[in-house]
């Protein structure tokens, strides 16, 4: 394995001595760097977005699996896609290292289990039909990596996200997307560019699949969940554009049928 860039020292030294201000300002400087290279992964993540639409249209799931910050990065992913694009549960699912509880407070030594990924995929009876993506930004976690290879080994389809270029991670996954930030602002503190950078991408990955497979109209989330004040009148408002209805109207429709797309596929 090349050196862990991820792991190298800071550009910048004795942070103790800088004002409140130059922190902030060299901080914000190296977060601006992140969408660059973002750039220059998108041919992967082309690539494994494709392999992730071609699983979920035909019925398989998208699991991502990862440990701290990383893990809870593929948790929120996966949480946040049925309520955005009305998706089952199920869809999409992310496993953390130490279990759910993990997401709030680590659990020590959880990620050197190499074993413990497959167990908990296992768990959820993942199949060919699937696809699993390993979420760690040095690339040598443990955990990922033993699930990944396991993975492959049942003719299970593989990717990564990673921060450091020909990782271990990489070696196990059949679609690496290799998002290389360099030093952290604070040596070797992957919440920072490497976690800005996991966030994107997954964004980018699921964002894009879930409007090649309908989920998106125009630019319109159609088959949000209506879980609160806000995205009921957002919804409202939405099938008020669609269909020229008055706000009580658009509202009534909305209720009744409980999506946007059914609302506006009612009034028109």
């Amino acid at each position: 394995m090349s050196e862990r860039i991820t792991e190298s020292s800071s550009n910048y030294d004795k942070l103790e001595e800088m004002s409140l201000k130059e922190l902030l300002q060299n901080m914000n400087r190296e977060d601006k760097t992140v969408p660059l290279a973002i750039e220059k992964s998108i041919p992967q993540i082309e690539t494994l977005a494709k392999r992730v639409h071609e699983r979920l249209a035909s019925g398989g799931r998208l699991f991502y699996i990862g440990a701290g910050t990383s893990g809870r990065l593929g948790v929120v992913d996966a949480s946040e896609c049925p309520p955005t694009y009305g998706v089952p549960h199920g869809m999409v699912i992310g496993i953390i290292a130490g279990g759910d509880s993990a997401i709030r407070m680590a659990v020590e030594f959880a990620e050197d289990d190499p074993t413990q990924a497959w167990k908990d995929l296992a768990e959820y009876d993942i199949s060919s039909k699937d696809i699993a993506v390993g979420i760690a930004a040095s690339g040598s976690t443990p955990y990922v990596i033993g699930g990944l290879r396991m993975c492959q080994e049942k003719g299970i389809a593989t990717g990564c996200v990673t921060c450091n270029p020909e990782s271990p991670v990489s070696h196990v996954s059949d679609f690496p997307v290799e998002v290389v930030v360099g030093p952290e602002f604070v040596t070797g503190s992957t919440r920072m560019k490497a976690g800005t950078a996991q966030k994107l991408t997954l964004n980018m990955i699921t964002t894009s699949v879930m409007v090649k497979l309908g989920r998106v109209k125009g630019n319109k989330m159609v088959d949000m969940q209506l879980s609160n004040d806000k995205l009921v009148d957002r919804g409202t408002k939405m099938v008020m554009v669609e269909t020229g209805l008055n706000y009580v109207d658009a509202k009534a429709q909305l209720e009744k049928h409980g999506s946007v797309r059914k609302a506006v596929e009612a009034s028109v």
